[in-house]
């Protein structure tokens, strides 16, 4: 009688327990519909799992696939394929125009379940894709990323790697802070920093090359400038009389291009400080006379890489408080660890290792 008493209560239990999973919504829809606020401050609801992206923010794809989510990618831009065809798939998937021009046609085609843009596109997007959300993840403010970079992770379900990389990342920048938070403000490195291709153009206070600048224990010296993308004149150059020169490098990856994953000669990198050392307005600085001339390729400065631009931006300006520090190795552990890539390429220049 007890073993049919037990076996009894057993078959209740399976089956009581069977009945309340039948009644659970399906795998992954349990914390669905979801409310986000992105970095518009707009608040979209999420009514389903995302499996379907459509990126058009240039800046967005290395965070998607440290997330380990490109199988979500569906539909890329022209300038997404130029900048990343070493991440897997890129170079095969549908193109839904450029990161401002966009094929309304093809996306639609595509039916993503999410795109994400800047805020400065959103309106025209949301006009002409009734049904699919748009959602404003900038990734090139850099106050701004960890906050993305977890909306991101929540979205495609991949919370908790998000949360795992971005202890990785705050564990390098800790590092950085502890060798140069107690650094007087005379002792500090001054910078001047500019993009490759744009002559005088620099970055203001809050701006990326700002923050590159002041993680890596430098200071700015365009920093009380408050204009994001001020342009500056020689003459202010000169007057400022920066310590240390840092370029930008353009991510556009053409033959002229100083910097990049399939690159393996320092011949563009080269030739390009050795003109620049001749720049009315530059060749006056002390930069200039004791030859502190950098070159960071522009995904180490404006993207989600900026930490990493930082690491090897201190090594150059306190090689003495940096010795021991290999930012390369972090570099290649960023590329196969985080990325699933292999580490290649020419992305500094000279060598900070």
């Amino acid at each position: 009688m007890i073993k049919k008493s037990m076996c009894s209560i057993a078959t209740v239990v399976f089956l009581l327990s069977f009945l309340s999973m039948a009644l659970l919504p399906a795998s992954g829809e349990v914390d669905y519909p979801k409310t986000i606020v992105d970095s518009a401050n707009r608040t979209i609801t999420i009514d389903k799992p995302v499996e379907k992206i459509v990126p058009l923010v240039t800046w967005s794809y290395e965070p998607i696939y440290l997330l380990g989510a490109g199988d979500k990618i569906v539909g890329v831009t022209s300038n997404a394929q130029k900048v990343y065809p070493w991440l897997e798939g890129i170079s095969s998937k549908p193109v839904v125009g450029t990161y401002r021009e966009h094929d309304y046609e093809k996306i639609i085609e595509l039916q993503p379940d999410i795109i994400i843009t800047q805020s400065r596109y959103a309106g025209a997007l949301e006009g002409n894709l009734s049904g699919i959300k748009v959602i404003v993840l900038d990734f090139s403010k850099p106050t701004g990323f960890e906050e993305e970079f977890k909306i991101l992770g929540e979205l495609t379900g991949k919370g908790e790697r998000a949360e795992d990389f971005l202890a990785w990342r705050q564990e390098i920048l800790d590092n950085l802070k502890s060798k140069t938070a107690d650094m007087k403000p005379e002792e500090k490195s001054r910078v001047y920093c500019e993009w490759s291709d744009y002559p005088w153009l620099t970055g203001g206070a809050g701006s990326a090359k700002d923050a590159v600048i002041i993680m890596a224990g430098g200071a700015n010296i365009a920093s009380n400038l408050t204009a994001p993308r001020p342009e500056v004149d020689p003459e202010w150059v000169l007057k400022e009389n920066p310590q240390a020169i840092l370029f930008s490098a353009s991510a556009t990856y053409t033959e002229d291009s100083l910097t990049g994953y399939n690159y393996t000669s320092t011949e563009n990198a080269r030739d390009f400080l050795e003109n620049v050392t001749a720049r009315q307005g530059l060749n006056g600085t002390d930069a200039i006379k004791n030859n502190r001339l950098y070159i960071l390729d522009e995904m180490l400065v404006e993207a989600a890489r900026n930490f990493l631009g930082a690491e090897y931006l201190a090594k150059w300006l306190y090689p003495e408080q940096f010795k021991d520090l290999d930012p390369e190795a972090i570099h290649k552990e960023y590329f196969e660890k985080w990325l699933g890539v292999p580490y290649k390429g020419i992305w500094v220049y000279p060598q900070a290792s």
